[in-house]
This record gives structure tokens, sequence and C-alpha cells, in this order.
């Protein structure tokens, strides 16, 4: 079926009429948590709103570097940050409405195809994105696109995935991880190290919270479950049973174990890192932050590579996570703000504050080799790590290995339906990777064609 924007409004029109459209009464719910305002009283004046405070940080700062270098094109915003829910649902409404929307979003990457759709209510940011275009990950563009290839929204980061290993786990028991490229080799490493540590520490662990690993496989195989835009979702692929019987048998060694409370990007999962329990760990590029914020201890102790793939020659990473921000076609002066926008993200000033403020691998890959910008050991993600990040990142370029697994208007059922059922089918309760992919598959036909 074939969304359009047209059906997000009959949507509307239900929410309504079910009593849950927020009235004056309700206006409380969506209270900005954070309203601040930037530039000067004769600029331009923007509205832009976010649901992370540190993202306006940045756009404040960007405000102030651009009419620095503008005297002639001064801009003021007025930042507004709201819970994540909120901002979502009062910008949804807002567009319905056809007032009161924002000129400038941020969109996050699972809410994206709520907005993507026919007759979008965003701003095409093509012209803007122009000169930029050629050095910035495709991928990542993608993701924030219509059907027609229109960029809709401009990316804060690739989220390209990689391994993380404890590097001083495996010097303790003496074995090299340094080398592995084949999840089959990888393998053959969890066992050495299951056998040395007499079982005391797992390979990695697997999750039932999170679908990033099937994300991983379906990249390296050239396979997207939700069929990309206006596609059909089919869950019962290679590259997710390969996966997931992967991981089945990685459960039965012994060799891996089951994330707690689902994955890694929750406090128990920062205490399997801290404690040793787990070696090693694939997650995106991002993931780099939550070392420097919840776990400094562990600076000198970690290593980044490429991951492993299934077989030699695939593609090894896949951009996980993202926010792309929007230009709302009820922006006052749409072209100077995507002017703006594109440049806050795209060029050499603005990838500089998203590397060194933010934590997060750009998506300008001119910058990747800029010795500067990339390998500054002022930047503690150059120092905390036993590799400067980027030197992974140019691997990756080189070959040109970050593939794309869409977000689409299917994507939350999908997600869901893994991270409530199937995985817990598959390496909780034993079910063999074919029954339960054909539930999965028999329950999204059946929800998704309603």
């Amino acid at each position: 079926m074939k969304r359009k924007w047209l059906a997000l409004l009959m949507c509307g029109a239900l929410v309504a009429s079910m009593g849950l459209v927020a009235s004056a009464e309700e206006e409380t719910e969506y209270e900005a948590t954070a309203v601040t305002t930037v530039g000067p009283d004769d600029g331009t004046h923007f509205e832009l709103w976010s649901f992370v405070d540190v993202h306006n940080e940045f756009y404040a700062n960007m405000v102030e570097e651009w009419n620095e270098l503008n005297p002639d094109r001064q801009i003021q915003i007025t930042f507004s940050t709201y819970p994540y829910s909120d901002m979502h649902n009062k910008l949804m409404m807002s567009l319905q409405a056809g007032s009161g929307a924002p000129d400038i979003c941020d969109i996050e990457i699972g809410q994206f195809p709520n907005y993507s759709g026919s007759d979008s209510p965003l701003y095409v940011l093509n012209d803007a994105l122009a000169e930029y275009e050629d050095s910035l990950v495709t991928s990542r563009l993608d993701v924030y696109s219509d059907a027609d290839g229109n960029r809709l929204g401009v990316p804060t980061h690739v989220g390209a995935t990689v391994m993380y290993w404890n590097a001083e786990i495996f010097e303790e028991y003496g074995l090299d991880y340094t080398n592995i490229t084949t999840w089959d080799e990888y393998e053959e490493l969890g066992i050495a190290l299951r056998d040395a540590s007499n079982g005391e520490v797992y390979l990695t662990s697997v999750d039932t919270g999170g679908v990033d690993w099937l994300w991983i496989a379906m990249a390296e195989y050239g396979e997207d479950w939700t069929g990309g835009i206006g596609g059909d979702v089919d869950v019962q692929l290679e590259s997710v049973t390969n996966m997931l019987e992967m991981q089945q048998r990685w459960l039965e060694e012994g060799i891996a174990m089951i994330s707690t409370d689902g994955h890694v990007d929750l406090e128990a999962g920062f205490a399997n890192i801290m404690d040793g329990k787990i070696a090693s760990f694939p997650k995106a590029m991002w993931y780099m932050s939550r070392f420097t914020s919840y776990m400094p201890e562990m600076e000198g102790k970690y290593d980044i590579t490429t991951l492993p793939v299934f077989e030699e020659g695939q593609i090894n990473s896949v951009g996980i996570g993202g926010t792309g921000t929007v230009v709302t076609n009820q922006s006052s002066d749409p072209e100077l703000a995507a002017e703006w926008l594109a440049w806050a993200k795209c060029s050499a000033e603005g990838e500089a504050h998203i590397w060194t403020d933010l934590g997060f691998d750009v998506c300008n890959t001119d910058l990747w080799y800029d010795e500067d910008f990339a390998f500054d050991e002022s930047n503690v993600y150059n120092t905390f790590f036993r590799v400067e990040p980027y030197s992974v990142l140019q691997e990756l370029a080189d070959n040109d290995a970050i593939g794309t697994i869409y977000t689409t208007s299917k994507s939350p059922t999908l997600n869901d339906y893994f991270c409530t059922t199937t995985l817990n089918y598959v390496l909780e309760d034993g079910w063999s990777v074919e029954d339960a992919l054909q539930d999965a598959q028999d329950y999204l036909d059946f929800e998704l064609e309603q």
C-alpha cells in the first residue's frame, strides 16, 4: 500500500474523534523543557524544535558562526526542546492543522516515514545539499529521502556499525582478535576464549530487545526486510536466517550470553562491559560516547575494528540510528532555512562540532581523510580507544562498505514484533529459526494489510 500524506490527515482526524488530540487544557503535555533564542533581533527569525538538548546547543553554536560569516544575512533562531514523544506528536498535529509547525525540526529516524510519503509537508532540500552531496555518505541521505529520491532531511551522523573489543581480555588469555575477518573465525575465537577462561568470559552477548545484529547481516548480504520504500516486508531472508541460526549455536556452545535487559545500550549492558563479562560486541560508532559518559574507567582498554562477514567480499558495516533535520512547508523563508541547515550539518565548520562536541562519525567523508580534523589528539575519542576511530572509517570508505537498511512506515510494527516475540522465541525458547520467521511473516502479513 502506498502511503499518502492524506492518510496521515485521516489518521489525525480519527485521533481527534477519539478525544486524543490535545485540548487547551492538555497543552501542558507539549510544553518545552528548554527554550533559548540566539541571534540578533533584526535577523530572519526561525523556530527550531528538537528532542535532544545537546542538538540545540550545537545548532546555537552554528547560528553564531553563520552570523559571523554572513553579516548581510543574519538569522535568529528560537530553540525549543521537547520530550521525544511530545515533540513528534506536536509536529504531526501542527503539520496536519496547517499552522503552528516550526521552520526547522529534528525527526528521529524511526519517526521519519510518518513525514516522508507522497505530498510530504517537508521542504525538498536537493538544492541546499547540492554542494555537499558528493562528499556525503549516500546511504545516510537515502534514508531521509522520499520514493522519488528527493532529499527531505539532513543527517546528523553515519552511525557506522563496528566491532568493539576488550583488548585487555584477549591479551590476558593470549588470544588474537586483530585478524578476525569472518564470523566463522569469530566463533572459533569465542570457543578459544571460553576454554581459556573456564567459561567465565563470553565472547559477546546477543540481543532480544534490539535488531542491530540482524541489520548487520542484511547489510552484508545486500538484503532489506522492509523491501525499501514502497516494498513488501519479507523477514524470511538468507541473512536473517543465517544470523539467528549462528546466534543459537553460540548460545549452545556457551560462547555468548543473552544481553541483560535485551541489549548493551542500557545500564545492565554497561555493567557487563565494565565487569569484563563480555569481550566484544557490535555497535554503531555513536556508542563511543557511551564509554566516555558511562564507562570512563574503560579508557585505554577497548579497540575498534570493522565487522566480520559471512563470506569474503561482503560489505561489513551498516548505518544504524540517526536524526534527520527538516525544513517544514510552514517555514517563513524555507530557502534560507535550508541553506543554513545544510551548512550547519554538512560543512567543515559544522562537522567539526558534530565530531568534537557530540562525538558522532560525520557524514562528510572528505573530512575522514583530513589529518587535523580526524586525528587531532585533543579529541577525547582519539585517545580513549586503542585506535583512532577515523582510521576504521577510512577502511570502510575505501571499500564502500557501509550498507543501508531502510526505515519505512512498516518498520515500527516489524521491529516491535521481533523485539517482543521473535527474538525471544529463537534465543530464549529455542524455536527453530524457520518456524519463528514463518510465525513473524504470518503476523506481519496480517497486521500490515490492515
